[in-house]
């Protein structure tokens, strides 16, 4: 070895050219790499200047806890939370209009959704937009075996924020209505 840290060769002060590589060091190398960025995580394998933890071909975070879920997808989520007891009925107490939080409230703890064991889920959902500013949509809910249905109208208030006006889950009505 020279001074520099390079291999001696037969002709004084010059360095070694490596041998070319070869097809099995370059998997070998390609591997090794890999097992590297493995190793020190998702920061060693993004691009340089990118700090955020989303990897390609995968769902950003945001979109798995239903910040940008179309409204009538939220409030199914929302009202079955409600009506299986999951959370308190004043958890929609700015999302609904009227009457409709009254019978909201008389509704939830006697609901057929409340679970015996099985976490009710929203299966499907579907909305229809009769007129500007109005959704009309209706849920599949499942818990275990058992299947219900649920109907509900949202309106866009003033403040441009979605309420929901009323509720119908497997026949009961909650009216908004005198």
């Amino acid at each position: 070895m020279n001074r520099t840290g390079t291999p001696a060769t037969g002709a004084p002060g010059r360095a070694a050219h490596p041998a070319p590589p070869t097809a099995s060091g370059l998997a070998a190398d390609r591997a090794a790499a890999r097992n590297v960025a493995a190793a020190a995580g998702p920061a060693a394998t993004r691009p340089p200047g990118r700090r955020d933890q989303r990897r390609p071909g995968t769902v950003p975070a945001q979109r798995r806890r239903g910040r940008h879920l179309p409204p009538h997808e939220l409030f199914a989520e929302r009202l079955l939370a409600v009506l299986s007891g999951h959370r308190p009925v004043h958890y929609m107490l700015g999302l609904t209009v009227g009457e409709a939080y009254e019978q909201l409230v008389r509704l939830a703890p006697g609901t057929p959704l409340r679970a015996r064991g099985t976490r009710p889920v929203v299966r499907t959902c579907r909305g229809f937009q009769p007129c500007r500013g109005v959704v009309e949509a209706s849920a599949s809910i499942a818990a275990g075996e058992q299947v219900r249905a649920m109907a509900f109208r949202l309106e866009l208030s003033p403040d441009l924020r979605w309420r929901c006006a009323a509720v119908e889950l497997g026949g009961e009505r909650l009216p908004t209505g005198p």
